[in-house]
């Protein structure tokens, strides 16, 4: 047997050394003590050397567990209690076997046993007595010995029943039989890694023994950036919305007024999505100038839409009763950070409705944003203060609800999630409005996933566009979609200070499965 080294080159010699007598080794019987991977690592040393070759033999050795040594030291449990009943002519109770072998455990499983070879009985006292005076074979220590030695048994059924028994367990086994290759030497040669300039200067390159490419081999880390998913995500929707005839808007402004963020939308100034709890107000500057033109001849413009949303709110128009209230202009000039992009929704649809087309009227229009808004939410598993919204507006003549349905559909379906489920919501600028759930599997639950609707006279007739004009709105975050397809459960994980750096690395582009 080869004196064993812990480091692979003096391994490596070793097993040359070994060799040198011999047409082929086993690994188990020159080094059985050392684990098999570093055996491995030697032999694939001298092998991309050509100096060795090796075969892989792997079998399956029986062990014995700490209760099957503890059986073989001592003996079997019902071997041990007879010989224990054996002593006491009036026979023991359980309670006193147990203080007698000193393991409950054992008289349990040991009397079953026993009783099952009726080496003793229970008389009516309660006691066990012993029914056989003389020795017996302790057949499961035999069994035991013969796995010791041989790390095996001849017969499988015995094997299993030993493993069911918790007293053995079998344990895989690498070996190697290694052979002399065309390069075999009793010394590892020095490889050279590279053709220097000394080298060809000398002359040395001609007698110089070259290490081999390994073109398996991985190459090394480059520690490139890497997207988030939630930017590979985000790539995919704004490619749907491209493909299907969209244009985006800008989403540059974090900081709206409350007129853009609530006031043209036709919610209330005593809404509770106002409140503070909802909310995040600027402190400073607290308020905006009112809404202007970017030339003088549509400051007129901007000038009636002013008192058209004022109007709508206070007295009402439209055909709307309004809300009846004292609408105040610095409530509408407050700023706040964007709780949603139909703020900047409504800023483009006003602009539409100055634009004409070639029958005198607006023209439809599509529009979509993708971009942060913030809401002072408390923060748990499927919520954040922060998060992504995917808005998409459409504007024509002729719109229906059904259309809307069948457009989240194929909307959705573009992303690979189907069988969408509509529930009737209330938004104060969208009637009738829906929200949209889809099934998450590593939630194990249906989740929302959009909201939607068609939005209120009150809010588009404000701003100029015709009554016969129909507008489509529909938002869902960029995260959920993300979790969804991440398999990721918990939001936190997947943005913010509990993000782990690996999973943005490591993580494959996503491909929506687009139908």
């Amino acid at each position: 047997m080869a004196n064993q080294s812990g480091t692979t080159a003096d391994l490596s010699a070793q097993i040359l050394h070994a060799l040198s007598h011999k047409d082929s080794i086993k690994s188990s019987s020159e080094f059985p003590t050392l684990p098999s991977t570093t055996v491995k690592s030697a032999l694939d040393t001298l092998a991309s050397r050509s100096m060795i070759k090796y075969e892989t033999d792997t079998k399956e050795d029986v062990i014995l567990e700490e209760e099957g040594e503890g059986i073989l030291k001592d003996g079997s449990h019902e071997v041990r209690i007879l010989h224990a009943l054996q002593k006491e002519m009036e026979g023991l109770s359980l309670s006193e076997l147990e203080d007698v072998i000193g393991d409950k455990k054992a008289v349990q499983l040991g009397s079953g046993k026993g009783f099952k070879n009726k080496w003793f009985s229970k008389e009516k006292s309660g006691k066990l007595v012993a029914k056989t005076t003389g020795d017996v074979e302790d057949v499961t220590r035999d069994q035991l010995r013969i796995v010791q030695q041989k790390h095996t048994y001849p017969d499988s059924k015995v094997v299993a029943e030993l493993k069911k028994r918790k007293l053995v367990k079998t344990q895989k086994v690498i070996s190697y039989t290694v052979y002399k290759d065309k390069e075999y030497a009793l010394e590892i040669a020095k490889l050279q890694t590279d053709l220097t300039e000394e080298m060809l200067e000398s002359g040395t390159w001609k007698t110089a023994t070259f290490k081999k490419y390994n073109f398996n081999s991985l190459g090394s880390d480059q520690n490139a950036g890497a997207l988030h998913p939630l930017n590979k995500v985000r790539h995919e929707f704004r490619q749907i919305f491209f493909e299907m005839g969209f244009e985006e808007m800008p989403t540059n402004k974090y900081v709206e007024t409350g007129f853009w963020n609530f006031d043209a939308l036709f919610v209330p100034q005593q809404h509770p999505a106002r409140d503070l709890q909802d909310t995040f107000y600027i402190s400073d500057p607290k308020v905006a100038d009112r809404p202007y033109a970017e030339s003088e001849e549509d400051s007129a413009d901007y000038e009636a839409y002013w008192n058209n949303v004022k109007e709508v709110h206070q007295e009402g128009k439209y055909g709307s009763i309004g809300y009846r209230y004292p609408w105040a202009a610095n409530e509408s000039l407050r700023l706040v950070l964007r709780t949603h992009t139909t703020a900047i929704s409504t800023a483009m649809l006003h602009k539409l409705a100055s634009k004409k087309g070639p029958d005198g009227r607006p023209p439809p229009a599509k529009y979509f944003s993708i971009d942060r808004v913030f809401r002072n939410e408390t923060v748990d598993a499927t919520h954040l203060a922060e998060f992504h919204q995917v808005e998409g507006v459409i504007a024509d003549y002729g719109l229906s609800l059904g259309g809307l349905m069948e457009f989240m559909r194929i909307f959705f379906t573009k992303m690979g999630i189907e069988d969408l489920r509509f529930k009737p919501a209330y938004n104060p600028y969208t009637e009738p409005s829906m929200e949209i759930f889809s099934f998450h599997k590593g939630l194990n639950k249906l989740v929302e996933i959009g909201n939607s609707g068609m939005f209120r006279p009150e809010m588009l007739e404000a701003m100029g566009l015709p009554k016969d004009m129909v507008v489509f709105g529909w938002g869902l975050s960029l995260e959920r979609p993300t979790m969804i397809k991440y398999k990721v459960n918990n939001i936190r994980e997947l943005l913010g200070h509990k993000v782990d750096l690996s999973f943005i690395e490591k993580n494959p582009a996503v491909r929506l499965e687009k139908a």
